[in-house]
């Protein structure tokens, strides 16, 4: 966050950290600032006099000028010490900066967790089957789609091999994401749906790095409250994204873009790789939570004033996504407790999961702010101002393959142990069924 603004809405900031559950101390953070503050500016004006004494050094002479020369010698020493200072209570003030949440917006419900969190819509009707439901798993293994048992004598458990017409049904909902988002038309019907003010701009295909550094990830929001997640390597320090959003936001980092230029729509597609450290005993059959899966993702730099816009655009390609597919779901108004670190506003998308009788999280989209650019020094010329200020970024799921693909397999059995596969990815797979 910027320290500025910090400085001068302590209280503020203090009550959007307690309504994230976030403890920092802000207060020994400003103490840090004022320290930090007075070295510079004492050692900026010890340089100041060296700068003057190197102009007028050559207009002394004798005991004048030897004598300068220790003072000078002085300054140097006592700049040294400052500099050295400096360096601890600068390393000091940034960890404890870096600790700093970005804060909720002023719309989002304050609550303590997930239980806080508010239905906003639903759509679709549950599906009634004459006979019992089956998991994914269990349709997976009768249909040769998954084998997580073979998967875990290679790599361990929660990861899993997908087979057959499931590789193929995959592949085919890539392609639908692609056609949908690179198509100028698709964004503008959401944009007329919702009565946006917002450029028809379609998204950017790209396919990203897994690896980053280990600033990029930092700067992202993801080492200071979560790092217990993510997979690094040690011999050169890299490490494994969890969502392709880790590799788009840093795509941009040092740059002064124009108004012209945004937004700056993305969507990348990765593996995302995830420790699961925290969900020891939960969802260990099938697919639902493996450390390893294929996803799609939007991200989108912005003009702060498009923001809330921006998000809205987001969560109905979302929307209209799984509507495509013909699944129910319903939509999630994400409560200040249940808000990640960069995020100062989301929303989640929760798709219906027969074989557990109840909503399970496919999507979410988050509006960030200006916290992750600031970090990455993403900024805009502003034509009025005439001044550098920073973007907002956006991020949003297009599909996690692997959940999206369980609730198609369950949403969709059927009474003779095959699955239907949904009107619009017959064209892409191929065939009509999954059967035996």
């Amino acid at each position: 966050m910027d320290i500025k603004f910090i400085r001068d809405n302590l209280a503020q900031v203090k009550q959007g950290c307690k309504n994230k559950n976030v403890i920092v101390d802000l207060d020994q953070l400003l103490v840090l600032d004022d320290q930090r503050r007075k070295l510079i500016k004492q050692i900026e004006e010890n340089r100041a006099r060296q700068n003057q004494f190197s102009k007028e050094i050559v207009k002394l002479t004798g005991i004048e000028k030897e004598t300068e020369i220790k003072s000078m010698k002085g300054v140097a020493e006592q700049n040294a010490q400052l500099t050295k200072q400096l360096n601890q209570i600068a390393d000091s003030y940034q960890q404890l900066l870096n600790q700093v949440p970005n804060l909720p917006l002023a719309e989002v419900k304050i609550g303590k967790d997930e239980s806080d969190n508010e239905i906003l819509s639903t759509y679709g009707k549950i599906p009634k089957f004459g006979v019992s439901v089956l998991d994914h798993q269990t349709l997976g293994e009768q249909l040769d789609l998954i084998d997580t048992k073979r998967a875990s004598k290679v790599s361990g458990n929660r990861f899993s091999y997908f087979k057959n017409e499931l590789v193929i049904l995959q592949f085919a909902i890539i392609q639908l994401v692609l056609n949908k988002l690179t198509n100028t038309q698709f964004i503008q019907k959401i944009i007329n749906k919702k009565r946006l003010a917002l450029q028809t701009k379609s998204f950017v295909p790209m396919i990203t790095p897994h690896l980053i550094k280990e600033e990029s990830m930092r700067a992202m929001g993801y080492m200071d409250r979560g790092s217990e997640e993510i997979y690094r390597t040690a011999q050169d320090n890299l490490f494994l994204i969890g969502t392709s959003e880790q590799s788009i936001g840093p795509f941009h980092q040092g740059e002064i873009l124009t108004e012209e230029q945004l937004p700056k729509r993305y969507l990348g597609f990765s593996p995302c790789y995830r420790r699961e450290a925290g969900s020891y005993g939960k969802d260990v059959q099938g697919i639902l939570r493996l450390h390893q899966f294929d996803k799609l993702e939007m991200f989108s730099f912005c003009l702060p004033a498009q923001a809330k816009e921006e998000h809205q655009l987001i969560l109905g390609i979302e929307e209209a996504l799984v509507q495509l597919l013909a699944i129910p779901y319903h939509v999630l108004n994400i409560c200040t407790g249940d808000l990640g670190t960069p995020a100062a506003s989301k929303y989640d998308i929760e798709c219906w999961m027969p074989s557990q009788n109840k909503y399970r999280e496919t999507h979410s989209c988050s509006n960030c702010t200006d916290w992750q650019s600031r970090r990455l020094n993403i900024r805009y010329r502003n034509q009025q101002t005439n001044n550098n200020e920073f973007v907002y970024t956006l991020n949003g799921t297009a599909f996690a393959l692997g959940r999206i693909m369980i609730a198609i397999m369950e949403n969709y059995q059927q009474r003779d142990g095959s699955i239907k596969i949904p009107k619009v990815l017959q064209s892409y797979t191929g065939f009509k069924r999954i059967k035996k």
